[in-house]
């Protein structure tokens, strides 16, 4: 099986450090996700969940050899939690793809609400405040506010996917926007490259999604036997 763990740890030199390729797989899986959630494909879900896994694997460098590499517990953390939401998400979309025509999105976005957008924004600031002591003492990167950050900022981005707020989309920037430095002066070049790459996809998704709102949703409220249900956003 020597054949198969080196395959693991294939490593390309870069920068006078290395490149391990399950982490710019993983990228690749996280990309792809990404497309497809601004298409609204149910297959985001599991395509971005097999990123995760390979990800798992490399923040977590000293679990898996990776002596040259810094643990961001943040980064680790997140693709368990990635992991976890996807399934909600998954599950979730599924169900609302039930019932519309065959190629259709799985679901219409919409907007947070008020109510959404404190849980969004309160959420991140009292999330990094609470994290970044306990990502500390377990050894994470510094800066640690930054690993915590990103944590709580992908977190709250995937659940609002999930949900589909218009909104997440917005999340994602102000996670990149910290997460980028991050990595970069971590070591972890790939993730770095591909969070630079997503902050500027983000902006685009945000104006797919804004405009699949405005355009579907009173197509689904002509659907509804009474007309428009009351409190539907018009």
């Amino acid at each position: 099986m020597q054949w198969l763990l080196d395959l693991f740890n294939w490593t390309i030199p870069v920068a006078g450090g290395g490149l391990l390729m399950r982490e710019v797989v993983g990228n690749v899986f996280g990309l792809a996700s990404a497309l497809g959630g601004m298409a609204r494909r149910v297959w985001a879900w599991p395509v971005g969940i097999l990123g995760n896994l390979l990800l798992l694997t490399v923040f977590l460098a000293s679990l898996f050899g990776g002596a040259d590499h810094a643990t961001l517990l943040g980064q680790a953390g997140r693709q368990i939690m990635f992991i976890a939401v996807s399934v909600y998400g998954w599950a979730r979309w599924n169900a609302a793809r039930r019932g519309r025509a065959e190629g259709a999105a799985a679901i219409t976005p919409e907007w947070a609400g008020w109510g959404g957008r404190t849980l969004l924004v309160l959420g991140m600031l009292i999330g990094t405040l609470a994290l970044t002591p306990v990502f500390r003492a377990l050894g994470s990167w510094e800066p640690v506010w930054a690993d915590a950050w990103t944590f709580v900022g992908s977190l709250l981005a995937t659940y609002g996917m999930a949900r589909g707020w218009v909104e997440f989309w917005l999340v994602w920037v102000a996670v990149d926007v910290v997460g980028v430095p991050l990595l970069w002066s971590s070591g972890y070049y790939a993730s770095a490259v591909m969070y630079a790459v997503y902050g500027l996809f983000t902006l685009t998704g945000f104006v797919v999604w804004l405009r699949a709102k405005d355009r579907e949703k009173p197509a689904v409220e002509t659907l509804l036997p009474d007309g428009p249900a009351e409190g539907v956003a018009r």
